[in-house]
């Protein structure tokens, strides 16, 4: 990694004025590096360029949302609709050491080259101090930034490849091969070296940004904390603290990359970085997003808590949504949102602007609770009433279930009598939707999925190969435009990379992990329940529970389960499910040889449309916890190791 005299910097030229364009600025046409800080704006522009290297969160071909089991994906796949690598090549068991896919370690196959990133941000930070004009408290929050951007990036290639080369400086052009030759760090230092960033960029940002229309996504003290919490929360998870699968990879000295004895002390530290991070976040002013009926509204209390968690997400209004910590504006919407609305309105079916090919697997739609806040397979009412065993037969909708399900229509009993997350997160044959175009209670769109039907299969690729849908990250006010190929005019939001609830249930994670069970850990999960309308934990396993379940959150291990089921049910469908499956360890157990299943879609009736189809069976073994570096870095660089299993 040497440092260079000669830098061109391709990109778009001035300062926009709007969020979406803010952090897309690099500078152009310059020259040399000392000419980039010659001035102010300038120097703006360079400090513009080390934001552009963020990962496009809600991209659909450079995130983890169809790696793992959140989504899945019609197979073979029109090139127009789906770029279908990483779905291929990660998902399906693909992935190779020739030319990985979604490689951020090198910038390639949908990945971004963080090392050239973290390149850039030495450069800013060895030649910020010399730039005239710059006042310097403003000089103080632009390295402080570009501290934390270094931490950032560091973290997402630690997140993905365990050990990594710190570039803590870059080395001089008169650098010998042995000095370019860097060398992966055990995980630990690699921990260390992140939250040291942090800790030191902190203290120079501001609390709140001054101007959010201009400066969304730029760093803040709750961002820094709140990245700060998961990244210690990650280093004392499974994958991190005390993995014995990785007791013989170790580097060429001998020295092992990971850690062998679990240290339950870096749960505390994560416990620790959690509360202070919440404080902050409350100092702030952020809180759980709760929907506030406008003028003219007049929601039922059950479409009302849907909203509040649909639009926790898919709040367009930044001064509405005060529970996105930190938010991407350069990874908008548009186009999840896209792939995941169903063809709701049968008299608009040829519009081009719908592309439903994200679909949650039949395992997402199990993993919701109750209306009890219970899981289905540990409800009371469930078992004694054979729902449970009978979840896949079908039902008739009555009046009961008149905001969620069609009156009249038969769907699965699966379906019946869920937790208010699910029907916000999901829609299904014979399902409500709120929204884009219909905001009447009793008058909302009708789904139906089954084959030959508006939103069943009807072409060889536009369609959910599981027969759900995602509704959380469509905003409500979309609009599906007449004619034949009309568009869908979206309103589009920013990606919401944190939000408060996460740092609630992290906070939860870590108190439990190192304390065991107590008013705190379960004060922090509560408030998300809540929001969902439920009981708290103890009250809802102790009421609603079967007896063998009811002590479930007393012990450590049992509220560790709920805790992970909780994080997977509140953040699901928002690509965080396959990061959160690998630190826990788990994956194997979830994944290996579980078949991804749905409905069968390409049936027009009732009575056989609502079989369970297995569609793919994945394999997972400890090699797929870590990514691949690709194997040309290995022939360059004799100090780098392959990941085992590569």
């Amino acid at each position: 990694m040497k440092n260079i005299k000669i830098l061109i910097l391709v990109g778009v030229s001035g300062i926009f004025n709007s969020c979406v364009d803010y952090l897309d600025v690099v500078p152009d046409n310059v020259a040399t590096i000392d000419n980039a800080f010659t001035s102010r704006s300038m120097a703006e522009k360079f400090l513009f360029t080390c934001y552009s290297y963020m990962p496009s969160h809600s991209s659909i071909n450079t995130q983890a949302f169809t790696i793992g089991d959140e989504f899945w994906v019609p197979y073979p796949q029109v090139p127009l609709f789906f770029y279908n690598d990483p779905f291929e090549q990660i998902a399906m068991g693909n992935q190779g050491i020739i030319n990985p896919q979604l490689n951020y370690w090198d910038g390639a196959n949908n990945g971004k080259a963080m090392f050239i990133a973290l390149r850039d941000c030495n450069i800013f930070l060895e030649k910020v101090n010399g730039v005239p004009g710059l006042y310097e408290q403003e000089r103080k929050r632009w390295i402080a930034e570009v501290k934390f951007l270094k931490a950032y990036y560091h973290y997402w290639l630690l997140r993905m490849y365990g050990p990594v080369p710190l570039i803590r400086e870059n080395l001089p052009v008169s650098a010998s091969v042995e000095e370019v030759q860097v060398k992966r760090e055990p995980v630990d230092a690699c921990f260390d070296y992140i939250v040291s960033l942090l800790n030191e960029a902190v203290a120079d940002l501001p609390l709140k940004l001054q101007n959010e229309s201009t400066e969304m996504g730029r760093a803040t003290q709750p961002v820094v904390l709140a990245v700060k919490a998961k990244v210690l929360v990650e280093a004392a998870s499974p994958l991190f603290n005390g993995n014995t699968d990785y007791a013989n990879f170790k580097d060429k000295d001998g020295i092992p990359y990971f850690n062998q004895a679990y240290d339950v002390a870096k749960w505390e530290k994560a416990a620790t970085a959690c509360r202070n991070a919440i404080d902050t976040c409350h100092l702030a002013g952020f809180a759980l997003y709760q929907y506030q009926q406008g003028v003219g509204e007049n929601m039922v209390p059950e479409i009302v808590t849907q909203m509040s968690i649909r639009n926790s997400v898919a709040e367009n209004n930044y001064t509405l949504n005060k529970e996105a910590v930190w938010t991407n504006p350069n990874s908008t919407s548009y186009e999840i949102q896209s792939v995941t609305t169903p063809f709701i309105d049968p008299s608009k079916i040829t519009n081009m602007g719908i592309r439903p090919i994200l679909a949650p697997p039949l395992r997402i739609a199990e993993m919701f609770y109750t209306a009890s806040g219970v899981p289905v397979d540990e409800d009371q009412e469930w078992e004694s009433n054979g729902k449970y065993a009978e979840r896949y037969k079908v039902k008739t909708a009555t009046d009961a279930d008149k905001y969620h399900i069609k009156v009249g229509v038969q769907t699965a009993t699966l379906h019946f009598d869920r937790e208010i997350r699910f029907y916000a997160n999901l829609s299904f044959d014979g399902g409500l939707w709120y929204g884009t175009g219909k905001f009447d209670n009793d008058d909302q769109w009708d789904v139906r999925a089954k084959a030959g039907e508006a939103a069943g299969k009807r072409s060889m690729s536009r369609y959910s190969v599981t027969g759900y849908f995602c509704k959380k990250l469509a905003n409500y006010k979309n609009v599906i435009l007449p004619g034949d190929g009309g568009g869908y005019q979206v309103v589009d939001y920013p990606w919401p990379v944190i939000r408060l609830a996460d740092l609630y249930l992290l906070c939860s994670e870590a108190l439990n992990e190192a304390y065991g069970p107590s008013q705190e850990a379960y004060q922090w999960i509560d408030l998300v329940r809540s929001r969902a309308g439920l009981e708290g934990v103890e009250a809802s396993w102790s009421k609603y529970a079967r007896t063998s379940r009811k002590a479930k959150p007393t012990t450590q291990d049992g509220l560790r389960d709920i805790i992970q089921r909780e994080r997977l049910i509140e953040l699901a469908n928002e690509g965080q499910r396959y990061w959160e499956i690998r630190r826990w360890k788990r994956a194997k157990e979830i994944w290996h040889n579980k078949p991804i299943q749905g409905w069968d879609i390409e049936q027009s009736e009732t009575a056989t449309y609502y079989r369970v189809r297995n569609i793919y069976t994945p394999q997972f073994t400890t090699k797929n916890y870590l990514w691949p570096v690709r194997e040309y870095n290995l022939s360059v660089n004799p100090n780098l190791d392959q990941n085992p299993g590569w």
